[in-house]
């Protein structure tokens, strides 16, 4: 079988007003996140699927994050397969933070990758 490659995007590809779904569990995302995703942990993903559709009825962009890769990865090729457009966002988390992309956490304390 022919496997197309998965799209992905550098962090710096996305735009500030672009749709960003993020598959971190809680406690990730309470230590930082991007301010206006979506947040919907891997681990609950299929069950809370309808938000996702919903969210991204309007057919823009899925961007979709986790801290590394890897999830997000997964998640991807789902939708992918579901006929929605989303791309993998390279490095996460990790690189959303280091190109210095702003984040908000939940509560007063900095906002920080976990």
């Amino acid at each position: 079988m022919n496997f197309a490659p998965l799209p992905s995007v550098d962090v710096a590809a996305v735009p500030s007003d672009g749709f960003v779904l993020d598959v971190r569990e809680n406690d990730e995302w309470a230590a930082g996140h991007v301010e206006g995703a979506l947040h919907i942990p891997m681990s609950d993903f299929v069950g809370r699927f309808g938000e996702l559709t919903e969210a991204a009825e309007d057919g823009r962009r899925v961007h979709v994050m986790c801290r590394v890769g890897g999830r997000s990865a997964q998640v991807t090729q789902y939708l992918v397969q579901q006929g929605i457009d989303a791309v993998n966002i390279d490095g996460g988390m990790q690189a959303w933070d280091g190109a210095g992309r702003p984040m908000v956490a939940d509560g007063t304390v900095p906002a920080f990758v976990l």
